[in-house]
């Protein structure tokens, strides 16, 4: 009986010290709040991001929240009144900006897992908490494209610019700078055309650009005369367009200009820029639209028909891929490892369009490398790591990716699973329905952040599988008119009332789901559902 009751403790504090080295190397702490109890459990990495001892540590789940930054508090306190009220969500996910003891404003990415009694009532909330701060900067950096836009418009052999509401430049291009006499583009953000020309351009300049904002019409091939502040007059041919975001809203103005003085041929000159930048443009939308093209080409996966036949089993899997622009950062792969053994693979990339595509390009590379060590899911993982970190690493960006891989074994008769950061996959079988990877510990962080990141492997047997579905977060946070997320409980009840549909009808009746809980007929984010239906006989 003492050697039994060592091992259990041993047991209990090996499980212990590797939740914490977990902690340590996602730089997460951990949370836990008795919901009938004011006081509220932080750890010491929590503590160190508030900025405060336990003792003056804030609940901030108790209403005012005033430790949430307005612009986040009505948001976070949905997420809280619909985790608290009785049956409620499984799980707690918001991120929102808490004032810490300095003063500061810092982001935090909370998740939590919710206990309820048998009447629903949320009785005990438990989860982490992790700084989130940079990687919230930089989506805000990026968010534009202004990378892309700026290689493009500091080669273009014409003054580009963009300005505001008011008029006041937010983005120029090198040769516009140096026409208005600064070394550098950046010193000309903030300024306004009254720095310098005389009243009677730039109020003409300021008209036009209001009406370009209020009709949403250009102003295209105007010739304009410019009366410098010093007396000097210059002529430019402009073209200027209503500047709208990725929703369709306008922002405010950019245009297109060129120093016509010393051409004779004014109105021709004009036209052979205009043409230039058309060519331009149209290569450029050439080169998207074959990307477009590769990638589409790239989702259509030729699903394996004989894995495991030798052992008693019969497969079947599909898939729907819905991105929501030409370019996306969603995707999967399914690996034969043998004639016996398979390897479903998905993976989410931050944000869309050029920037994440070209690091789901980046990933199919290290992927395709990695592939003989697909087989361990935790070593699949850690390459794919070891390989985006370093590249990323010499570029001095900032990007990361989530993925989930699936092992199934068929003659070893069971399917092991690491995840990086991603939801973890839903699966039906004799006990209902279930999810991989749904505890904390269970997940090891996203792909292309931290180095040398260390990702757990799972293990269930097959025949607690009959179906297995794979998902992205787009199906997770679809949100309704009220904010409401979508999130896995959902999904749940999709998987659990299909039991006798067909993996195909499925699929479709999940993307049905979600964009009738929506109130929409589209996406606003990448959606990836990979399928796969398991039928085990006893071998003879």
């Amino acid at each position: 009986m003492g050697d039994e009751k060592t091992n259990t403790t041993s047991d209990e504090q090996l499980k212990l010290d590797r939740l914490v080295l977990a902690l340590r190397a996602s730089n997460e702490g951990i949370w836990d709040w008795l919901t009938d109890q004011t006081q509220i459990f932080y750890s010491r990495r929590i503590l160190e991001f508030l900025e405060c001892s336990k003792t003056s540590a804030p609940n901030i789940f108790f209403p005012p929240h005033l430790q949430i930054h307005g612009e986040d508090r009505d948001q976070f306190g949905r997420a809280v009144l619909q985790a608290l009220s009785q049956h409620g969500p499984e799980t707690l996910a918001v991120d929102a900006r808490v004032q810490t003891g300095s003063g500061e404003w810092r982001w935090l990415r909370i998740r939590g897992s919710i206990v309820r009694n048998r009447d629903g009532h949320a009785t005990r909330i438990a989860g982490s908490m992790i700084d989130i701060s940079r990687r919230k900067h930089a989506e805000a950096q990026v968010e534009e494209e202004r990378f892309l836009l700026r290689q493009l418009i500091d080669h273009v052999p014409m003054h580009i610019y963009f300005k505001d509401p008011e008029s006041c430049f937010t983005m120029v291009n090198q040769g516009m700078a140096e026409w208005m006499g600064f070394p550098k583009a950046d010193n000309l953000l903030g300024m306004h055309d009254r720095d310098f020309f005389d009243e009677a351009h730039w109020r003409l300049a300021a008209e036009d650009e209001k009406k370009i904002m209020l009709q949403g019409e250009p102003i295209t091939d105007q010739l304009e005369r410019e009366t410098w502040h010093e007396g000097d007059t210059t002529w430019v041919l402009t073209s200027k367009f209503p500047w709208r975001d990725r929703h369709g809203q306008i922002r405010g103005t950019f245009g297109i200009s060129n120093d016509v003085t010393n051409l004779v041929e004014a109105e021709q000159k004009a036209t052979d820029l205009a043409n230039q930048l058309a060519h331009i443009n149209q290569s450029y939308e050439q080169e998207l639209s074959l990307a477009r093209e590769i990638q589409q080409a790239l989702t259509l996966i030729k699903f394996p028909e004989y894995i495991g036949l030798h052992h008693g089993m019969e497969l079947e899997l599909s898939a729907r891929y819905v991105p929501i622009s030409g370019l996306a950062g969603d995707f999967y792969e399914v690996i034969v490892i043998d004639e016996n053994r398979v390897a479903l693979f998905i993976c989410d990339v931050m944000g869309h369009g050029v920037r994440s595509a070209l690091i789901v390009a980046m990933l199919r590379g290290l992927l395709e490398k990695q592939q003989s060590a697909v087989s361990d899911p935790s070593a699949f993982l850690q390459g794919l790591n070891d390989g985006l970190t370093a590249i990323l690493k010499r570029a001095g960006t900032t990007m990361f990716a989530t993925a989930l891989v699936c092992v199934i074994d068929v003659p070893a008769r069971h399917l092991r699973y690491a995840c990086a950061g991603h939801p973890g996959a839903i699966f039906h079988g004799p006990q209902g329905v279930r999810q991989l990877a749904s505890q904390p510990q269970e997940r090891g962080p996203v792909l292309g952040v931290f180095e040398d990141a260390h990702f757990p492997t799972g293990t269930i047997p097959l025949d607690e599988i009959e179906r297995l579905i794979l998902f992205t977060d787009g199906v997770l946070e679809a949100e309704n008119s009220k904010g409401e997320c979508f999130f896995e409980g959902r999904l749940k009840e999709i998987v659990a009332a299909g039991t006798e549909q067909s993996l195909v009808d499925l699929l479709d009746e999940i993307l049905k789901r979600v964009l009738t809980f929506c109130e929409s007929n589209h996406f606003d984010d990448d959606v990836c559902l990979l399928g796969i239906d398991l039928n085990l006989r006893a071998t003879t």
